[in-house]
């Protein structure tokens, strides 16, 4: 069931003026949630609205917006705290601010001094990684993406394996180095085997690629032992962020037989700085794609759980004068939406937790220009990819930088998620391993 309410209107309006724009991301229909500082001041949470951001911090200490009595919860560097306050009060929380920032209340917006302080310039201000991340899951749940793969490493007559149209596969990522947009990214060293040697060499990543996805945070958590439905795993999802899951394919078809990625993801995974929550998506649900083969009952949806997103990624070279766009696609085309995602990884009785970050896995359309992966753009680096200054790329190059953007479209508004963007540096200074003896290195 879609859950509407005057938030998401069309017709409501702010009296930020740049909020209303028909091409800003984050119009009042909007209002994503962030951790920012701006100098000389501690980070904390803030809400984006047109070019300028809310700061909430501020806003709680002036009593002007209250969630939990007595506590600065906005006052921190993540929004954790928040989102273990509950759907509730969510939900109270996006009314507030909305009914704050629309077009005719005059609280902030005829309070020079206070809107002032509250409202900050985005160009000023310094985005942190929005959440602590509990843990982090990376699924493999574009049928697309999956056939594709299948295609370049087995008989494309069996593309995807036996379990694959079952059950959402995925496996247990590295919380510890998911970082926000913006970072730059280490190319990684790591056992490489060339296809004409017996054994394997160490050295820098040759095959450096991205990953276009969608990153689910969790906001409920469940008792270990306890599963839950899907229905109740939706509900249990804040908000939603672009994520790019930094791929070594290199280290990667060493290391995967017989336990799956390892080196090859650990290196890196970023996120975009503004969560999308969950309620500002709600008129864009879409279902699921067409079953091939029947689910079992604990994944069976009974209302429409995907999104409609368009998603976008560039790629700029160090010598480039501007961005190309490699791909155009859509969230609609996963199989395997986020609630079933998280049902399944809770229904064994595993504990969910505040701040989990489920990442969907990569996201690819049913056309070539659709694909969400060089590895898959390029055959495994078999036919180039060409770039507008006629540059051609396999897989990523030091100093390249990719930006991932996406977007659902909205009626004379849309409901942006930002962007995510990395740029490449080159591996570290190789160590000569053969020096280091014993514990210690001595």
């Amino acid at each position: 069931m879609v859950h509407l309410d005057e938030t998401h209107s069309p017709r409501r309006k702010s009296w930020v003026a740049s909020a209303n724009a028909p091409l800003s991301d984050f119009p009042i229909q909007n209002l994503p949630y962030g951790v920012f500082s701006t100098a000389g001041a501690l980070p904390r949470v803030g809400v984006a609205i047109g070019d300028s951001l809310l700061d909430l911090a501020l806003l709680e200490k002036a009593g002007v917006l209250v969630t939990k009595p007595g506590e600065a919860i906005f006052a921190r560097r993540e929004l954790n705290p928040f989102m273990a306050l509950g759907p509730k009060v969510w939900q109270a929380t996006r009314r507030a601010l909305s009914d704050l920032l629309e077009e005719s209340n005059p609280r902030l917006r005829d309070d020079a001094e206070l809107r002032q302080a509250s409202l900050v310039p985005m160009a000023s201000a310094k985005m942190h990684l929005p959440i602590f991340v509990r843990s982090f899951t990376d699924f493999y749940a574009s049928r697309e993406h999956a056939t594709n793969v299948g295609v370049l490493f087995r008989d494309p007559a069996n593309a995807l394996m036996p379990n694959w149209l079952h059950i959402p596969i995925g496996y247990n990522g590295r919380a510890s180095t998911v970082v926000v947009s913006g970072t730059d990214i280490r190319r990684p060293l790591g056992q490489l085997k060339p296809p004409t040697s017996d054994a394997p060499v160490f050295g820098p990543c040759q095959k450096l690629d991205f990953e276009l996805e969608l990153g689910a945070i969790v906001g409920v958590p469940n008792p270990m032992g306890e599963p839950v439905t899907v229905a109740e795993a939706y509900d249990m999802i804040f908000g939603y962020v672009l994520l790019n899951d930094w791929s070594a394919r290199d280290i990667q078809a060493w290391e995967y037989q017989p336990l799956g990625p390892f080196q090859a993801k650990a290196f890196a995974t970023s996120i975009s700085p503004w969560v999308i929550t969950r309620a500002a998506l709600e008129p864009f649900r879409v279902t699921t794609p067409p079953r091939e083969k029947p689910l079992l009952p604990y994944l069976q949806e009974t209302s429409a759980n995907n999104f409609d997103l368009h998603l976008e990624v560039t790629l700029a070279t160090k010598d480039a004068p501007r961005a190309s766009v490699i791909s155009r696609t859509n969230y609609k085309y996963m199989y395997y939406s986020a609630a079933q995602q998280l049902a399944h990884h809770a229904v064994s009785g595993c504990a969910m937790c505040i701040g989990d970050l489920l990442g969907s896995g990569t996201i690819s359309g049913p056309t070539r220009d659709a694909l969400g992966s060089l590895l898959e753009m390029t055959r495994n680096g078999k036919e180039p990819v060409t770039l507008d200054d006629g540059a051609t790329r396999t897989f990523l190059q030091d100093g390249d930088c990719l930006t991932l953007s996406g977007w659902a479209a909205g009626d004379g508004h849309r409901i942006g998620f930002g962007t995510c963007a990395g740029a490449i540096l080159p591996a570290p200074v190789e160590r000569d391993w053969r020096a280091v003896k014993g514990e210690g290195g001595e």
